[in-house]
């Protein structure tokens, strides 16, 4: 009789005991495919391991019905707490003021410092004047993929199997023509008739040139235009050469690749998942490797953007849910290898340098190119989706199959873009 008394006293004192509060984080993203599952894994080990703590997630369709949403969402109040956004996209998305700033308190409660990651990445997460509005995830390129079973017998792979002496345009295209001798159908592919997929080589040949798209509120001025019209004009090279596949879709382009047609492939590192899986289930039937873009026209740069996590505009967050999403993303960063995973580097440089990412391949080969990332101009009219990617569908992608001559496609571009930035 005492024990059923002491036990059901010790039930109402427990009773008693309010329960922890849980603050519940609403969550969207724009990650689908590879990145999306990966993604999920990582948002359902927090909430294991933070009972105090729920993200709630949502995925949405990625590019512009994302951002409009966004928009949308903010005008109304009605934002989620935390989002991931491209940092490309955030020139305009300060422009049509969606996002609040990250406080210095915001990262100490994220348990990180600005000094933590890559500098090219912090500087594309803030605004002109230095302050912070999101805070990056990964850096993720361009880079060169190639099949080292098209290049055997060549001076491009050395005794390792790994591509080397290629240290200009010169010697990369030496490394086209031996390949399409060797009956490579197209020794480079890249989508050739896809908005993300031309302008992302063509801005790299640009900026590899030193070359600025958009400075301030002019396109291509001075000599700029000169090294738009030198870009495409490589870039029709190829075509004319059979050296690129003509008008291909990015699936398409993909394919040619690990189909074993293509010797080389320029596209993003989120492609290093399919050619792992692939190699894995033995369906690829030939060697590969991947490396940062050589410098083919004087500067070593690549197009780059970062996945990062933002704040919407307009939040009526309490101070409690507030620390609560800093800490979803602090742990998210900390935690990045995993994300790193889809090909990225991280850009929380911890991680990026941990002997575990080191490891890692082919992204510790290419993650050099974290220092020296071209991201897209700081402009409300670039970045994904915008309409930099409509003028190279729209007037590069024609021009390198040769409907317009390159400085006259050069022109086009400067006039369109130059209308939209008045």
């Amino acid at each position: 009789m005492q024990l059923r008394k002491l036990l059901a006293a010790g039930a109402i004192a427990l009773m008693a005991i309010p329960a922890m509060a849980q603050e519940n984080v609403t969550w969207w993203d724009f990650l689908s495919g590879g990145d999306g599952v990966r993604m999920k894994a990582l948002i359902a080990r927090f909430n294991k391991e933070h009972p105090d703590i729920k993200i709630i997630s949502t995925t949405l369709e990625w590019g512009i019905p994302f951002y409009t949403k966004v928009r949308t969402s903010v005008a109304v109040g009605q934002g989620p707490d935390v989002m991931t956004y491209h940092l490309s996209r955030l020139p305009l998305g300060l422009d049509e003021g969606v996002l609040d700033q990250v406080t210095d308190e915001d990262i100490k409660n994220a348990g990180l410092t600005k000094d933590s990651f890559f500098p090219a990445s912090i500087k594309a997460a803030s605004s002109d004047d230095g302050k912070l509005y999101a805070l990056p995830l990964d850096i993720h390129s361009l880079v060169l993929y190639y099949n080292k079973a098209l290049l055997a017998g060549s001076k491009f792979l050395d005794a390792g199997g790994k591509l080397t002496g290629i240290n200009n345009l010169k010697d990369f295209e030496e490394a086209l023509a031996f390949a399409k001798e060797k009956g490579s159908v197209s020794p480079i592919s890249y989508a050739t008739g896809d908005d993300g997929g031309v302008y992302r080589v063509f801005y790299t040949l640009l900026r590899q040139q030193g070359g600025e798209l958009i400075s301030g509120k002019e396109v291509l001025a001075g000599d700029n235009l000169q090294k738009a019209a030198k870009s495409i004009e490589v870039m029709t090279k190829w075509a004319t050469n059979g050296w690129q596949p003509e008008q291909a879709a990015y699936e398409a382009s993909v394919a040619l690749f690990t189909s074993g047609k293509s010797a080389f492939m320029l596209n993003g590192v989120w492609e290093v998942p399919t050619l792992v899986d692939q190699e894995k289930k033995g369906t690829l039937g030939f060697k590969w490797g991947a490396v940062q873009v050589p410098n083919l026209m004087g500067t070593h740069t690549t197009w780059a953007d970062s996945h990062a996590f933002a704040i919407p505009a307009k939040n009526k967050m309490s101070p409690e849910k507030r620390k609560a999403v800093m800490t979803v993303i602090g742990w998210m960063e900390k935690n990045s290898l995993a994300w790193a995973e889809a090909g990225h580097i991280p850009a929380y440089k911890p991680v990026a340098e941990s002997a575990e990412f080191q490891r890692m391949e082919p992204n510790a080969t290419y993650s050099a190119l974290a220092n020296s990332a071209s991201y897209d101009p700081r402009s409300p009219i670039a970045g994904v989706a915008s309409p930099t990617y409509d003028g190279a569908l729209n007037i590069i992608s024609p021009a390198i199959h040769g409907y317009a001559e390159p400085m006259a496609a050069a022109e086009q571009v400067k006039q369109d873009l130059q209308d939209k930035l008045r």
